[in-house]
């Protein structure tokens, strides 16, 4: 398996397997969110988009790395890391791939100076949870939050941090 930021070609793949890695967690075929998961393109403008890519050349999964400055950045602060949109295609779970993911941007981050990792999790999201946990990440419920109260008041993250 190789880690390596997305390529324009990767986008269609990215947004695909992003989508499918989240359908259980969305409201529906008019769930706002879906264009965000969707849209690999601003990510990686916006942000850095990193990807898995198996022997064969397919697509396994990808992460958004939100380096100081991105708009991606919900939770963190100067001197600390962010992530977010860990996605695993489904026939690609078990293989290490989040964790390889999740690597990436703790390496990318601590490489930059920061001192602190953070993402943002659903309660049920629990096998990404099982990887956060495995890598030393804990719940940080002062950082919580509800992203669009006005529109999902049942859609409340949770934080989780590792120090790097």
């Amino acid at each position: 398996m190789l880690i390596r930021r997305a390529t324009p070609e990767d986008y269609e793949a990215v947004a695909e397997i992003t989508e499918a890695a989240y359908e259980d967690f969305l409201e529906g075929p008019d769930d706002y969110y879906r264009a965000f998961l969707r849209d690999a393109e601003r990510r990686d403008r916006e942000a850095e988009l990193w990807v898995a890519v198996d022997d064969d050349g397919s697509l396994l999964g990808s992460v958004t790395s939100c380096p100081p400055g991105s708009p991606w950045r919900e939770l963190s602060v100067d001197g600390e890391g962010e992530f977010r949109m860990l996605a695993v295609s489904p026939c690609a779970r078990g293989r290490g791939v989040g964790e390889a993911l999740v690597r990436q941007c703790e390496e990318r981050a601590a490489a930059a100076g920061a001192s602190r990792m953070w993402l943002a999790t659903l309660d049920e999201m629990t096998h990404a949870q099982r990887i956060y946990a495995r890598l030393g990440y804990q719940p940080e419920p002062s950082r919580d939050w509800d992203p669009v109260p006005d529109i999902l008041p049942d859609v409340h993250l949770r934080a989780w941090t590792k120090e790097l």
